[in-house]
């Protein structure tokens, strides 16, 4: 489904380490202030293999990657093109998965998707970890994660039978504001004014375009703003795993969650693709999805969120123009303006946010 595009940066922090071993953290530098040993995840984007490296920082001041300002000529550019090339892949999933819908089940759809994922996944790390490849903290949380996103896919595809792809996309970018919500109630965190007003800026967009009495029925729309809602659940869990998970392992254990709940729902459903038309439909979404994924590992991997983030918002663009494209599908008036108030607020409240962090 195209908007999964997750938070995959994995920074693993001291305090896990030291938390376990207390006697051994060394005496705090006394220039920088913090312990000299910093332990780092780093995703090889190339190899699809990560390495836990340990850093020893002498007293004598010398440059470090990990503290080194950004150099902007090396890092945002590649990084804004992965983005951008991620949303292009996953906006094509999302409307190639509407466009096999016409012929296809939506759990038909959501076992191909998550076969191509689990199996993909599996083939490339398999070869470079081994059985290490299942390595993870905590399996609770790698299954919870991976129930949401199922989820979240689902409803999304029967979403996308009965609803354009681009009112679809820019109700899905609400995703950033109702993450805002949940801090403040979940995570106990302040939210200014003025976030709050962008999260009420950004639901008075979504309700005009899956306005009742328009043209999306009331009950679809009420369905997306559910997926929204177990989106920015996924999210938060996302956000709270990075801390001690590996980005691909996250990936393995969602796309294998994924296909083992969908074999379950497909086993009284199943029914064999008619033409090789529609086995190509299926095997674009899952290969588009998938790619997706991988090109926003990358770009997150290169920059921070508050350079990447705004660039996610490029999907209602390319949803907009695929749906004319397949299916010479333009929004009315009022959607088009509810989604550039939704686009709108997203960016302000994700530019707050980075703001609020420097």
């Amino acid at each position: 489904m195209g908007f999964q595009g997750t938070w995959l940066a994995s920074v693993a922090v001291k305090n896990l380490f030291f938390q376990a071993h207390p006697k051994t953290e060394p005496a705090r530098d006394a220039h920088h202030g913090r312990s000299s040993w910093v332990w780092v995840t780093v995703f090889n984007d190339k190899l699809c293999q990560d390495h836990v490296v340990q850093i020893w920082k002498p007293p004598v001041t010398q440059p470090s990657p990990l503290t080194e300002p950004v150099n902007p000529t090396r890092w945002l550019g590649p990084a804004i093109v992965f983005a951008v090339l991620a949303m292009a892949s996953l906006s094509f999933s999302d409307a190639t998965s509407q466009w096999v819908l016409l012929s296809v089940s939506p759990v038909m759809v959501l076992w191909f998707r998550y076969a191509v994922q689990a199996l993909g996944t599996t083939l490339v790390l398999a070869p470079l970890r081994g059985r290490a490849m299942w390595r993870t903290h905590s399996l609770r949380w790698q299954l919870l994660r991976g129930l949401l996103m199922v989820s979240c896919s689902l409803l999304a595809f029967y979403c996308l039978q009965r609803m354009p792809v681009a009112e679809f996309t820019a109700t899905v970018m609400l995703t950033p504001l109702v993450l805002t919500v949940l801090a403040r109630f979940v995570m106990k965190e302040k939210v200014s004014a003025l976030r709050w007003l962008m999260v009420v800026g950004g639901l008075i967009g979504a309700l005009l375009v899956i306005r009742p009495g328009g043209q999306i029925d009331s009950a679809v729309g009420w369905m997306a703003l559910t997926v929204v809602v177990t989106y920015a659940v996924f999210q938060a869990v996302t956000s709270h795993m990075t801390r001690t998970e590996d980005p691909a392992v996250m990936q393995l254990y969602t796309g294998w969650v994924g296909w083992a709940v969908s074999t379950l729902l497909v086993l009284n459903a199943w029914v064999t693709p008619e033409s090789l038309n529609e086995w190509l439909l299926l095997l674009l979404v899952g290969l588009a999805a998938t790619l997706g994924q991988y090109l926003l590992i990358v770009a997150f991997s290169k920059a921070p969120a508050s350079v990447v983030s705004p660039f996610l918002y490029t999907a209602v663009g390319f949803s907009t123009l695929l749906g004319w494209w397949f299916f010479d599908h333009m929004p009315d008036a009022w959607a088009f303006t509810g989604m550039a108030l939704v686009v709108l607020c997203g960016l302000v409240s994700s530019r707050i946010q980075a703001a609020s962090k420097t």
